[in-house]
């Protein structure tokens, strides 16, 4: 799975809504996305690659919420 299927996701699809979500919903998208990343580490056996894999998609997450949250006029932390 690559950081655009994860982009795809329930999770990035209610964040990107202008409307509100409700907290059983978010809760449900972001258990959605923490399955999808575990399956993006599944074939592999090497910790090495596993570390780096979601330190990847760690930092990728990251710039997202910054670029959303300058989208948004917000600050970003």
């Amino acid at each position: 799975m690559l950081m655009n299927d994860l982009l795809q996701t329930g999770l990035f699809s209610l964040l990107a809504e202008s409307s509100v979500a409700t907290n059983h919903e978010m809760h449900l998208a972001y258990e959605t996305l923490v399955k999808q990343v575990e399956t993006l580490n599944q074939p592999e056996t090497d910790f090495q690659i596993i570390f780096r894999i979601l330190n990847i998609t760690r930092i990728e997450l990251v710039f997202l919420l910054k670029q959303f949250q300058s989208e948004q006029g917000g600050k970003c932390a």
